[in-house]
């Protein structure tokens, strides 16, 4: 399926292949940009999903990014960019194999939005293990 917007994956020459399920750099001609705040892990009744467990915590919060794309007429393909928290480094390595499960759903072609990964003391809450907020070109 084509993306709506024009979309392009920039590899440059001189650096290597990203290390994981990103891009280097995206470019976009798009009418508008929407910029999502940080989500986190809570459902519509605003109750905490997947205490203690940053796989579920995960998948809930591409849950929430996933309603708002859709309440604008998007979807993960208008993604050129997402800021990912989390507060616990020793779960790098399981969030990793997550945004790869999720990834492979949601980007099924590939060409992954540019992405940054931050590791920090905690967040808003202290139930909170990962906060992701996006930026997304629409047509």
């Amino acid at each position: 399926m084509k993306s709506p917007i024009d979309r392009k994956v920039i590899q440059p020459e001189g650096l290597p292949e990203p290390l994981g399920a990103y891009s280097h750099a995206i470019s976009v001609r798009a009418g508008r940009l929407l910029f999502v705040a940080g989500q986190v892990a809570v459902d519509q009744k605003n109750r905490i999903v997947g205490q203690g467990d940053l796989a579920v915590q995960t998948e809930q919060v591409f849950k929430n990014l996933g309603h708002i794309l859709k309440s604008v007429g998007a979807s993960f393909e208008s993604v050129v960019e997402f800021t990912t928290y989390i507060v616990k480094g020793q779960d790098l390595e399981n969030h990793r194999k997550k945004r790869s499960e999720i990834f492979s759903q949601i980007f099924p072609q590939g060409g992954y939005p540019a992405s940054t990964l931050l590791v920090i003391e905690r967040l808003a809450r202290q139930e909170f293990l990962i906060e992701i907020k996006a930026v997304a070109a629409l047509p």
